[in-house]
C-alpha cells in the first residue's frame, strides 16, 4: 500500500533533523500541518511498520517547570525507507 502524502512529508522531515529532537508539535510546525495529522501519520505509516519510535522524555520549560513529552525517532530501517520505491 502506498504511503499517504503527509505521511511521507512526515518521514522525509525525520531524515533531515535525524539526531535532533523533535516532537509531534515541531514536526507540524515545520511542515504546516495538524499535530493531530503528524501524530497518525507516525502511528499509522511509520510506528506500526517498524520505520520509527516514540521516544519518552522530560523537558525543562523556560519557567523551570518540567514537563513529559515524545520525541518521534527513526529507526534504521526508518532512515533507509524510500516510500517511493515501495509500491506494494
Amino acid at each position: 500500500m502506498a504511503m499517504k502524502e503527509n505521511s511521507k512529508r512526515v518521514l522525509e522531515y525525520l531524515k533531515r533533523v535525524h539526531g535532533q529532537n523533535v516532537t509531534a508539535a515541531d514536526v507540524a510546525e515545520a511542515l504546516h500541518i495538524e499535530k493531530k495529522s503528524v501524530e497518525g501519520s507516525f502511528t499509522s505509516a511509520i510506528q506500526r511498520k517498524g520505520l520509527g519510535v516514540r521516544v519518552p522524555a522530560e523537558i525543562e520549560l523556560e519557567d523551570g517547570s518540567h514537563k513529559q513529552v515524545k520525541f518521534l525517532t527513526l529507526t534504521d530501517a526508518g532512515l533507509n525507507f524510500d516510500p517511493d520505491a515501495s509500491e506494494e
